[in-house]
């Protein structure tokens, strides 16, 4: 690693809208006060507006991600619109490449095309379009040949496992040539490492800072053995993404008092239906822990949640910050937190904790 080129590189700021809504009854004033965030997040001068994709539980109110994406194409003017990621096993690759050229075009080439199999807990997602989970990895990577393949604007056919295509030629063509900025993310160091020797950047989800610095090395040393010298590694590294929950408030008592609390809150929600399924139907992707088992990164507040003063939020990124890493993905709407506290946590960072990062 050279330690001077991640020192000069501007950190990338983003915010993830990942809105829960605690009951259908909530649906409509979440997803317009998420529109709402998304415009205020563009007009702040962030560099992203990151989208999720969950299904059937209120975890991500608006569902959707492309048909979210194509409302905020023209109602913003700065910040990239990606996905965090779209779960390529619930789509059709050659209805997704439409969508994402539309998209493209739509907004002049802010466009991220942030791509995963599909969730890594929620079997219920898969149930709820008819799919195989275990064969989520598979059509993932046959769907996005497929894409980047349709892309190129030729007559083309593809004869694979899970599809059997002809077309003769896809339209419109992506704005952006060849095609729109993709990427992958990888919950897994295995999963980081493949997409390493491709020599790609990852989007990689919440770890230790620990665990995060040790795996942007091991990310470094993979690609080194593709042939990239050092320069390129440093361009790679400067693509991906590590994402933190935030909460910024004018004082360190005030955001742990907002943020804390939202955060179990919203940990609990998002493994409720996970269980209940469990329990009427005995299934999951992963085993359910046993009792005393301790718990993952994402949802211990100590690795997961950066929140407190705007001088405490700078001081405690500073560790992101020296991995080199390119950019941040932030989810600042935690659980049942309201949009104003959101709002500020929002303005607060881009106001007094990104000119740090910038």
């Amino acid at each position: 690693m050279r330690p001077s080129i991640a020192k000069v590189r501007r950190m990338k700021i983003s915010n993830f809208l990942f809105p829960e809504s605690r009951s259908p009854a909530e649906d409509a004033r979440i997803i317009d006060e998420t529109f709402e965030e998304a415009l205020l997040t563009d007009r702040l001068g962030y560099d992203v507006i990151w989208l999720a994709e969950h299904h059937f539980d209120g975890i991500c109110a608006y569902v959707d991600p492309v048909t979210f994406a194509a409302a905020l194409a023209r109602t913003t003017t700065h910040a990239h619109i990606g996905f965090a990621v779209a779960q390529m096993a619930l789509h059709h690759p050659i209805r997704m490449a439409e969508q994402m050229a539309l998209i493209d075009n739509l907004t002049r080439g802010r466009l991220i095309v942030g791509l995963g199999r599909g969730t890594a807990y929620n079997i219920y997602d898969y149930q709820g379009f008819g799919i195989d989970h275990t064969e989520a990895q598979g059509r993932f990577e046959e769907a996005e040949a497929i894409m980047l393949e349709a892309w190129k604007g030729d007559k083309f056919e593809h004869h694979g496992k899970y599809f059997d295509l002809r077309l003769p030629a896809l339209r419109p063509a992506p704005f952006t040539k060849p095609h729109p900025t993709v990427i992958r993310a990888a919950a897994t160091e295995h999963g980081m490492l493949d997409i390493a020797r491709q020599g790609r950047p990852f989007m990689m989800n919440v770890q230790t800072n620990a665990e995060t610095a040790r795996r942007m090395v091991l990310y470094r040393a993979a690609l080194r053995e593709t042939g990239l010298d050092d320069a390129a590694v440093e361009t790679r590294v400067g693509e991906c993404w590590v994402w933190r929950n935030v909460c910024v408030a004018d004082t360190d008592a005030e955001a742990e008092r907002i943020a804390v609390p939202a955060f179990h809150a919203m940990q609990e929600m998002r493994a409720a239906m996970r269980h209940q399924v469990y329990r009427e139907q005995g299934v999951s992707i992963v085993p359910m822990p046993a009792p005393g088992t301790a718990p993952p990164a994402r949802t211990v507040v100590e690795h997961s949640l950066v929140y407190g003063s705007p001088a405490t939020v700078t001081e405690k990124l500073s560790a992101l910050r020296a991995t080199g890493v390119g950019g941040l993905i932030m989810q600042f709407r935690l659980g049942p937190m309201s949009y104003d506290d959101t709002a500020r946590s929002l303005t607060l960072f881009r106001e007094q904790v990104a000119p740090a990062l910038l």
